[in-house]
């Protein structure tokens, strides 16, 4: 039984968990199967959802391969995730992570490497590896700090503290919350408008704006200097603002609601 599904809709495709079961913890066969699409996505592909099949994102990494590792291959266990979830979020497909119940360990490494996260009310996270002896391998001491700060993140692993999903939330580990069993939808809803925006600024989203975010002042000014102006000098993006100022395309409206509803 594979334990990844793809579908594609309009530009998107929607990649699920499929180990309800184990919570889908991530085995090796898994987090490999997402490498692999990555790598070949299809260039029909515009935007990802990363979603999960039963009541829970991920427990996280399956510990029932870990106790059969060596210090070696743990090491070279820890560089392959690197490898796979560099591949998520330095790549260049948006992805949106549709996050409900468990969002643990790895599973929050997973999540942490998308671009947007949705969380449902169910949804709770937590980083136990301080109570299993462990340390966390997939990434996790890079990302998660940069979304919580590496303060609340030490608290996670040092005391076993778990975030609900409006803690998660304030705390920055998601960027919209939904209705229960509506992370789905409203992560679908928002990778296809993601998919809609022109190639080259979600390329600039995803690829210049976290090194802009990482440089120096001067040197993140330049850098967004210039890719304001490829992307401003695009046929796409001339277009779309012949389109804005001839009245063809919709103005920026209030937000609908709270938590996250988006302005148009």
């Amino acid at each position: 039984m594979t334990t990844l599904s793809i579908d594609r809709r309009d530009g998107v495709a929607i990649l699920t968990l499929r180990r309800p079961a184990k919570r889908n913890a991530l085995d090796d066969a898994t987090v490999l199967s997402v490498e692999q699409f990555f790598r070949t996505p299809g260039a029909d592909v515009r935007a990802v959802v990363l979603d999960a099949e039963g009541d829970h994102f991920s427990a996280g990494l399956d510990l029932g391969e870990l106790t059969e590792r060596s210090t070696e291959e743990a090491l070279e266990h820890s560089l392959m995730w690197h490898r796979v979830f560099d591949t998520i979020e330095g790549g260049r497909l948006p992805v949106v992570a549709a996050l409900k119940g468990a969002v643990i360990g790895g599973g929050l490494e997973l999540a942490a490497a998308a671009h947007i996260r949705v969380a449902e009310p169910s949804t709770f996270y937590a980083l136990p590896e301080g109570q299993r002896g462990l340390f966390v391998g997939g990434g996790g001491s890079v990302r998660i700090p940069r979304l919580i700060g590496a303060h609340r993140m030490a608290d996670m692993m040092l005391t076993g503290r778990v975030l609900d999903a409006a803690e998660g939330q304030a705390a920055g580990l998601s960027q919209y919350l939904t209705e229960e069993g509506g992370a789905r939808a409203r992560a679908l809803e928002l990778a296809e408008r993601i998919a809609a925006n022109a190639p080259l600024t979600n390329f600039a989203v995803l690829q210049a704006l976290p090194r802009i975010a990482e440089a120096s002042p001067a040197g993140g000014l330049l850098l967004e200097s210039l890719m304001s102006a490829v992307a401003a000098g695009s046929h796409d993006a001339q277009e779309r603002m012949r389109a804005f100022l001839d009245g063809r395309a919709a103005k920026v409206a209030a937000a609908r609601g709270p938590h996250g509803k988006d302005a148009r």
